[in-house]
């Protein structure tokens, strides 16, 4: 029993942390639907949405090259992975009144894929 214990301590927990983070590359393939509108890296601008670089700890609404809708400008909240989580799923259940066009995505683990490829763009 304490060699089951101890399995599941140093092998299947950190494997299983380590999905839940999501992966970088996948998350790469899966941004694609996302870049006809966003762009990240450390030279994005806005254009026909805002730019995601380095949006986790960003207030919502604040960047300076997009125009946001006064819902998202009015938002007063951090995009946390949590928030931009509940957000890629229903955006409009997030911030009721977004100009954003998008029905949200229904697989976690894609949602995990992109904010590991967010979290990795430096």
């Amino acid at each position: 029993m304490a060699g089951t214990s101890a399995f599941l301590l140093f092998f299947v927990l950190p494997l299983q942390q380590a999905c839940a983070a999501g992966d970088p590359v996948a998350g790469r393939a899966a941004f694609a639907k996302c870049a006809s509108c966003h762009q990240v890296g450390p030279s994005a601008r806005g254009g026909f949405g805002p730019q995601l670089y380095q949006v986790i700890g960003r207030r919502a609404g604040a960047t300076t090259d997009y125009k946001y809708s006064p819902a998202m400008a009015k938002a007063g909240f951090v995009w946390t992975e949590d928030k931009l989580r509940a957000f890629m799923k229903a955006p409009g259940d997030v911030v009721p009144g977004n100009k954003m066009r998008f029905w949200g995505i229904g697989s976690d683990r894609q949602i995990d894929d992109i904010l590991a490829y967010l979290r990795s763009v430096k």
